[in-house]
């Protein structure tokens, strides 16, 4: 690979895409040697591209030219790769509605037009099943590789979306990723190294994200840390590392996320995409012993609302998501530093002598019963998805433990 800005040109080249058709489609890159235009192909020179609202209207005027070459194309049809000349470097984005199609559609080096997909629409395909609103999206789930993240990227795959799992824990995203991708029979999952508290570490998962599938229409920002403690006790270098994680780290995802949706709508002005925040029940309410993970996840709800006033411009909805407890997942069932253990060691519950008691305690909380598991979760994600018309909402799926008034 060259050292080609694909996360400047990719999303631009791919808004056409997603304005022309109303559906999610994937594009496949080539770039360096051989990244020249076939013939056929819609072309476009950007220049030094400094300017990304200039540069979406040069990809629109070149669609023009590219219609009007064919004797006046109509808006049903359009060319199957856009080769880009930036910065002296050439690249070619092939289009597909999957990933799989569009490394086919680069195999052949194959500029033929496609068609509008069939029942393509710019509402949301409720029709079919609320899953079936994920099916041929792009998403990324950051803390993908375990607890809610596994669970959420393995909905999502399982909806039909290409899923990029990000995660600090490198080998578990490729485990999960493979596991997918092997159940599935097609790329369903790619695996991205991120550590969300560095602004570098997420901008070169953008860019990756640009190259291999051209575009992004979910984001969840779901990597998150809990170190329960007294208000007495916490050392200042715990309560700091809390906050970098939940509450800055939200922040440096949907800077970077709003940037690519941005560029994207440049060339796409009628699709929505989402930034989905997993926040906690803690972010409604106050929780005792508990004050660094309950403050960053009320603060994740306030950039929520402001995010979502600032980007809906560009049609990012931003909204979050308050998961009541996810017991059997790692936050609280590790053996040596789930919240079980932190909360006995730490006698959050008056009484309890065992893990078993911690448990029971917090079960009986609940009016449901029970705890948040990842399919309760995942019909929350499918409902902000397909519900165009809202967004700077805080979700409550918790069982009826905390209720909005």
């Amino acid at each position: 690979m060259s050292d080609f800005d694909h996360a400047f040109a990719a999303p631009l080249s791919r808004g056409l895409y997603l304005d022309a058709f109303g559906a999610p489609c994937a594009l496949a890159s080539t770039d360096g040697r051989g990244a020249k235009a076939p013939e056929g192909a819609l072309s476009v020179d950007l220049g030094e591209g400094a300017d990304e609202a200039a540069a979406a209207e040069s990809f629109r005027g070149a669609l023009r030219e590219w219609r009007a070459s064919r004797g006046g194309a109509g808006a049903d049809e359009m060319p199957g790769c856009v080769a880009v000349r930036l910065r002296g470097e050439d690249a070619v984005y092939w289009h597909g509605a999957t990933l799989g199609s569009a490394h086919k559609r680069a195999e052949r080096r194959d500029p033929s037009p496609v068609a509008r997909p069939a029942k393509a629409s710019f509402t949301a395909l409720s029709a079919l099943g609320r899953s079936s609103v994920a099916r041929g999206r792009i998403a990324l789930v950051t803390g993908g590789a375990q607890g809610f993240g596994e669970e959420i990227s393995r909905g999502l795959a399982a909806s039909g979306a290409l899923v990029f799992i990000a995660d600090i824990n490198l080998a578990g995203a490729e485990r999960l990723a493979a596991s997918l991708n092997e159940a599935a029979g097609v790329v369903a999952a790619v695996p991205v190294a991120v550590d969300v508290t560095n602004e570098a570490s997420v901008a070169a998962a953008f860019s990756l994200v640009a190259a291999k599938a051209g575009g992004l229409d979910l984001v969840v920002s779901n990597a998150g840390i809990l170190n329960a403690s007294s208000v007495l006790e916490q050392d200042v270098a715990s309560f700091k590392r809390v906050t970098d994680v939940n509450y800055t780290g939200f922040l440096i995802m949907a800077k970077r996320a709003g940037l690519l949706f941005r560029r994207q709508s440049r060339t796409a002005p009628r699709w929505y995409t989402d930034i989905i925040q997993i926040n906690s029940k803690s972010g409604l309410q106050g929780s005792n012993k508990n004050g660094a993970y309950a403050g960053s996840k009320f603060g994740g709800i306030g950039l929520a609302q402001s995010f979502a006033l600032e980007l809906v411009e560009w049609r990012v909805k931003v909204n979050a998501i308050c998961p009541g407890n996810f017991f059997d997942g790692p936050l609280w069932s590790d053996p040596e530093k789930g919240l079980f253990v932190q909360y006995l060691r730490s006698g959050k519950v008056p009484g309890a002598r065992t893990i078993a008691d911690v448990k029971a305690a917090y079960e009986a909380k609940v009016p449901m019963g029970r705890g948040c598991e990842g399919a309760d979760v995942m019909r929350a994600i499918y409902y902000i998805v397909e519900q165009e018309y809202e967004t700077g909402q805080a979700v409550p799926v918790t069982g009826g433990q905390v209720m909005l008034s």
